[in-house]
């Protein structure tokens, strides 16, 4: 049976002028999460998305619904705190140790839809008790989710407003917050400071600025493509490879584009996302489409298939995604 703990009690500033309550559950939710001594830590407020949550005590029940939390948890070492989890989980993305932590983690369902998008009920995760909600959907926002006293974080880059600037700073600021949120600073530093010397080195040899390039969210099967503008992480990624964002005068994060709009643009460099499946399959939907030969990306064989979090949103994981996009498509000389 899990050991008892002490609930946190949360409180969320709602657009920064409704003060809700967060109540203390039972232990249906609980976990073996090891917890840490206050010591005069508590209370702590972050701002996220807008709103600003105070925490009355260390999350120990907590729900996650987007995988791209979890590199902020593991910055942390706080992956055992998650009692529950919803959504899809690509192994792709983690170390052998961390999927399997995440396999053993309760699911309330893995249902997403053609976008990748969790259908999930507020119920399903209400009933669950938690003491904090990582990652939001449509029907579980930082509003909704303290209506009903629950306290909620959402990756800062996938904020509907109040959307940081996307950069590597950011994705630094975002481990830190998790540090104070878990009062784990000493290995958010230690962290940070491993993620700015990995920037580094694998940015000191680029050539900046000699390609072009676009990051595209092709549809398999036929449908719309999606790109990526200023306000999207792969903008500052493109820029750190060295590679110029044809798109990077779109004030958006992502936006439909078309085929032709890509030939105009005519990138040195194709990066495509996807959320799950066969990369090949990705690949295909866009260098398969009528006319697509003629793009200098697709004739020199410039395009790299990548898991969607290795680029978006801002995270520990977009370093990898650098590491891996530089590794690949070297310098262009």
């Amino acid at each position: 049976m899990p050991s008892p703990h002490h609930r946190t009690r949360a409180t969320a500033l709602v657009a920064a002028t409704t003060l809700l309550a967060a109540a203390c559950g039972g232990a249906s939710g609980s976990t073996d999460a090891e917890t840490r001594a206050d010591d005069g830590h508590y209370p702590v407020s972050v701002e996220n998305c807008g709103h600003e949550v105070t925490f009355e005590s260390e999350p120990t029940d907590v729900v996650m619904l987007k995988s791209a939390i979890v590199p902020f948890l593991t910055s942390v070492g706080v992956l055992d705190h998650v009692s529950a989890k919803a959504g899809v989980y690509p192994q792709g993305y983690f170390t052998d140790e961390t999927a399997q932590q995440i396999a053993e983690i309760d699911t309330l369902t893995d249902r997403v839809d053609a976008s990748g998008h969790l259908l999930i009920s507020k119920e399903a995760v209400v009933e669950r008790d938690p003491d904090l909600v990582l990652g939001q959907t449509d029907n579980l926002s930082h509003a909704s989710l303290a209506e009903v006293g629950v306290p909620s974080l959402e990756a800062s880059g996938l904020c509907t407003s109040n959307l940081p600037e996307p950069g590597f700073q950011q994705i630094y600021d975002e481990v830190e917050m998790y540090g104070r949120v878990f009062h784990r600073e000493a290995e958010a530093a230690e962290s940070v400071a491993d993620l700015r010397q990995r920037v580094e080195e694998v940015t000191s040899t680029v050539t900046k600025g000699e390609r072009t390039g676009a990051v595209l969210y092709p549809t398999v099967g036929g449908g719309t493509t999606y790109a990526y503008g200023n306000k999207s992480m792969t903008d500052p990624m493109l820029e750190a490879a060295g590679i110029e964002n044809v798109f990077a005068d779109q004030d958006e994060r992502v936006f439909e584009v078309t085929l032709e709009t890509l030939l105009e643009k005519d990138p040195d460099v194709l990066v495509l996302l996807h959320s799950e499946g066969d990369p090949q399959e990705v690949e295909q939907a866009v260098t398969e489409l009528p006319g697509a030969e003629s793009l200098t990306a697709v004739r020199e064989d410039a395009v790299h298939t990548e898991l969607f979090n290795f680029a978006e949103p801002a995270s520990p994981l977009v370093v990898d995604g650098l590491e891996r996009l530089i590794d690949e498509l070297g310098d262009g000389s």
